[in-house]
C-alpha cells in the first residue's frame, strides 16, 4: 500500500497527513471498543437486577470531534458492538450516523451511510484497533489506526497515532485531518471566539 510520507512511528505509518490525503476526507468513522475508550468495560448490575454497563470516554476526543464537525466534516460511529453507553455518547455528540452491530457487519453499516451522504468510500477515513476493523480499513481512502493498534490493521495503515485508544487517540486524528487541510488554526480560534465573553471584550 501506498503510504504519505511524513514521520514515522517505531517504523510503522507516518504519523502526519499530507494535504491532498486530508482534503479528500469527507466522513470519517470512529470504532469505538479500542479507539473512543480504552477497550475496557465496567461490568455490572443494578438494585433490579438490570444489567448495567458503563465506558470511559475522553473529552478531548469529543472536542476534537466537535471541530471537525464544525469544518464541514461527517463523523459516524460504527462498531461491532452494542452498548447504550455508545449511544449515549453518539447523541452527547450529535452524531447521527452511530451504528451498533453485534456481527461486526460495519461494511454493510458504512455503505448505508455513503449512500445517505452520497459519498464514496474514497472519500472516507477510518481509525481502528483490531481485527473487527480490518475489512473497512482495507476500504477507505484513508485507512488509520491507534497506537497500540494489532499488528495485522497496522499493516493496512496510511496514518497511526501515537497516542493510545481512550487516551487521546482520536483527538490526535482530528487535530491530523484539520492540520493537513490547514484548517486547526481557524477552527481553534472559532472554538475561542464563540466562548468569549462579549462583555470582556474591548
Amino acid at each position: 500500500m501506498n503510504q504519505p510520507h511524513g514521520d514515522n512511528n517505531r517504523g510503522g505509518p507516518p504519523s502526519t497527513l499530507p494535504q491532498d490525503v486530508a482534503a479528500r476526507i469527507k466522513l470519517v468513522v470512529l470504532d469505538v471498543d479500542g479507539v473512543l475508550t480504552d477497550g475496557g468495560v465496567y461490568m455490572g448490575a443494578l438494585p433490579g437486577g438490570e444489567n448495567l454497563e458503563m465506558k470511559r470516554f475522553d473529552i478531548q476526543d469529543g472536542l476534537g470531534i466537535r471541530l471537525l464537525q464544525w469544518a464541514g466534516i461527517e463523523v459516524a460511529i460504527v462498531s461491532g458492538r452494542v452498548s447504550e453507553a455508545t449511544s449515549i455518547r453518539a447523541r452527547e455528540l450529535d452524531i447521527v450516523e452511530c451504528h451498533q452491530d453485534g456481527g461486526a457487519q460495519k461494511i454493510r453499516a458504512i455503505k448505508g451511510i455513503l449512500g445517505r451522504l452520497s459519498l464514496e468510500w474514497g472519500q472516507v477515513a477510518m481509525l481502528g484497533d483490531d481485527l473487527p476493523d480490518l475489512a473497512v480499513l482495507r476500504k477507505v481512502g484513508v485507512p488509520a489506526v491507534v497506537a497500540n493498534a494489532t499488528e495485522e490493521v497496522r499493516r493496512e495503515a496510511v496514518w497511526q497515532g501515537k497516542k493510545r485508544g481512550g487516551q487521546g487517540a482520536v483527538r490526535e486524528f482530528c487535530e491530523a485531518i484539520l492540520k493537513g487541510r490547514g484548517d486547526w488554526e481557524a477552527q481553534v480560534e472559532a472554538y475561542a471566539a464563540a466562548r468569549t465573553d462579549a462583555k470582556e471584550e474591548g
